[in-house]
């Protein structure tokens, strides 16, 4: 592999982990709930928009650029782990619908998204 690749796929995964940190506390800040919103956001959104860079294809974007921003910018901007520790820590405080719903929640609005995203950039792909 390309070590400049790399290297640029990593820095993407900065900025994505960035991102995510400012989206998440900008809704926090601003919701009033147990339920971690920003990051089930933050989820949902990177899911829709890998879904559309996979649809998009090589057809449109150079795989190198795909492994920059699917790999690196989308790796670092979602995380499944936040969602895991989160759930568990609500079903600690026996918030067991908070810790159900964001579980699940993330699930399905993330596969769906990711869908309708592969759907988007495959229909942008064959007009392209």
């Amino acid at each position: 592999m390309n070590l400049g690749l790399i290297l640029l796929a990593a820095l993407a995964g900065g900025l994505g982990a960035g991102a995510r940190y400012v989206l998440d506390r900008l809704i926090t800040t601003r919701t009033r709930t147990e339920f971690p919103v920003g990051i089930l956001v933050v989820n949902a959104t990177g899911s829709f928009l890998l879904g559309l860079l996979t649809g998009l294809g090589a057809a449109i974007v150079p795989p190198d650029l795909l492994l920059v921003l699917g790999v690196g910018l989308l790796g670092g901007y979602t995380t499944f782990s936040t969602v895991a520790v989160e759930s568990v820590l609500a079903a600690e405080r026996r918030e067991f619908v908070v810790a159900a719903g964001n579980l699940l929640g993330t699930l399905v609005l993330s596969v769906a998204l990711a869908l309708g995203g592969i759907a988007l950039g495959a229909g942008i792909a064959v007009g392209y």
